[in-house]
């Protein structure tokens, strides 16, 4: 897979996350788990809301994004 289809799967899926405020589980790469809603990503960051309180996380910590609820990644990037 190429290096650009990557970076296409990892927007999509955030942005379909943000476009939802879906809840989210984060894990970053240092283990600290934070759980909320992402409400904003760009190229070098996301916000992770919850309670009333946002968090900036930059993309580089960020290990794993794991959401509440499933959907299928073929709905938002196309069959290929």
């Amino acid at each position: 897979m190429a290096k650009g289809s990557v970076k296409n799967l990892q927007e999509a899926f955030l942005a379909h996350l943000a476009k939802g405020h879906a809840p989210v589980t984060v894990f970053l790469t240092n283990g600290v788990k934070l759980s909320g809603s992402i409400t904003f990503v760009d190229e070098e960051a996301l916000t992770l809301a919850r309670d009333g309180v946002t968090q900036l996380i930059f993309k580089h910590a960020v290990a794993t994004v794991m959401p509440q609820d499933a959907f299928s990644i073929y709905d938002i990037m196309g069959a290929e």
